[in-house]
């Protein structure tokens, strides 16, 4: 519940009652407070006490010269905050008490009057929604860096073929470029997932107050107006309650962390000397204690380990609220440290993932020998067949049998004399190699989204104007 003004500086008996005949014992003040954590909302908790005393000035509930005294008492607080010099109380539970008791420190009874027609219920609702806001628009502004990075060493290597995998064994021949643009797919849904949370986090719940809304005139539009809001919470008791908007955005945050790891498990791979496609740039990888050869991948590991981190935290925050009856309980405070630590890791995994792809070196030999293992080229040879007018379940048969005889002479497809192929079946001509290369496999998937350069460089076109337009 919110302090009443005549015990805000209550001391020893705690910050929010008079009504208690003995204080706080210590290790419950240290169990309950926030502030070691929530104190990195005191930008955003500034910012909308700034716009709830104006609303309260508008609505002649609270003079014009109290508004300016708080407004100056803001202004020094702030600094205090950026440049280090704020006290921080454990004594005074959480931010909001401590900007609160260092305001009426400063101002007097101005600071004092702040929290008419409020409560720390709505008041932290509200400061959690426009963290989380700002935290999206970060996000999203990485994620697109990202995508800039994928799309530009896409359209580098729209021609390089590589062995595409189904249950990591080679299936056909498919170029690189289009294999890293599937994960600008991923990350362009991620943008529109986080877009569409974002609508539902911006909304306002402030003067919801503890549960039932108050009965001061104020005007709640006023307020979403000045802090950006898109609308009001609807239900005083679902405004103060509800932790929707954390889970969805949670829930966010661990797929944008599951593409990556993808990602980062195919880098290892990749980086592996039996694959040797890829190299990553020194500064993201690390040596070993013992054995100067290795060069580990160390970022893309941790990357595919906080992944659990994140999901962890979804899982968290949905048990967090499974059980809770209305309204407000103290069970919600137990929200921010997960989603707090979910938004530093995106951020910083998204930040280094973005400088560490735009460094990539690709060994396009290495990627093309391997096409030449598994017989990646099979089924072009059943298309092959097929357009020719053999019915594609003969085709395949028919091309099994030629991968038996060409594996048990340790050859590729492409290795077996034309005069081998045709006792397979009549209709192969002497333009079956052709499509027996990696390259001229590849450049037969022409249909949209397919692997061919030519559809390849027309994604990276689309996607540059849609990052373009970001």
């Amino acid at each position: 519940m919110p302090p009443s003004e005549e015990n805000l500086h209550a001391g020893a008996k705690g910050a929010w009652s008079g009504r208690f005949a003995e204080p706080v014992d210590e290790r419950v003040k240290r169990y309950t407070a926030s502030v070691s954590f929530d104190r990195r909302l005191a930008e955003f908790d500034i910012m909308g006490s700034l716009a709830h005393a104006r609303m309260l000035a508008a609505a002649k509930l609270l003079s014009h010269e109290d508004l300016a005294a708080i407004e100056r008492g803001m202004a020094e607080i702030g600094a205090e905050i950026a440049s280090g010099r704020f006290e921080w109380s454990l004594d005074a539970e959480d931010v909001h008490l401590n900007i609160e008791r260092r305001l009426t420190a400063l101002v007097g009874d101005a600071g004092k009057r702040l929290h008419t027609a409020r409560s720390r219920n709505d008041q932290v609702a509200t400061d959690v929604r426009l963290f989380l806001r700002a935290a999206i628009d970060d996000i999203a502004a990485l994620v697109r860096k990202l995508q800039r990075a994928l799309v530009e060493l896409a359209d580098r290597h729209a021609a390089t073929v590589m062995p595409g995998f189904t249950h990591l064994q080679v299936a056909q021949p498919v170029t690189f470029g289009h294999h890293l643009l599937a994960y600008y797919e991923m990350f362009d849904r991620d943008v529109a997932r986080l877009a569409d949370c974002r609508r539902r986090v911006n909304r306002l719940p402030l003067g919801a107050a503890a549960l039932a809304g108050t009965s001061f005139p104020i005007d709640r539009d006023r307020v979403a107006r000045e802090l950006g809001f898109e609308g009001v919470c609807a239900n005083s008791l679902d405004a103060v309650s509800d932790r929707d908007f954390a889970i969805e955005f949670a829930a966010a945050a661990s797929i944008v962390m599951v593409h990556l790891s993808r990602l980062s498990e195919e880098l290892i791979l990749w980086m592996n000397p039996r694959f040797g496609f890829v190299r990553l740039p020194d500064r993201y990888t690390t040596g070993s204690s013992i054995m100067p050869q290795k060069k580990n991948p160390d970022v893309p590991e941790l990357a595919r380990g906080k992944t659990g981190r994140v999901v962890g935290h979804l899982m968290a925050l949905v048990t967090l609220m499974k059980a809770q009856p209305l309204a407000y309980n103290k069970d919600n405070q137990e929200d921010k440290e997960p989603l707090f630590d979910t938004v530093d890791t995106l951020v910083d995994t998204l930040a280094i993932f973005a400088e560490m792809v735009a460094g990539i070196e690709v060994d396009a030999d290495a990627m093309r020998a391997a096409t030449q293992e598994g017989f990646a080229t099979a089924t072009d040879l059943a298309d092959y067949l097929v357009k020719r007018g053999m019915p594609f379940r003969d085709a395949h048969e028919t091309v099994a049998r030629a991968v038996r005889a060409a594996e048990e002479r340790g050859v590729d497809l492409a290795a077996l004399p034309l005069a081998d192929l045709q006792g397979f079946s009549s209709l192969v001509g002497e333009d079956v190699f052709a499509v027996l290369t990696p390259e001229g496999s590849a450049a037969s998937r022409t249909s949209f989204g397919g692997t061919a350069p030519e559809a390849v460089r027309a994604a990276v076109r689309r996607a540059r104007e849609t990052l373009g337009s970001a």
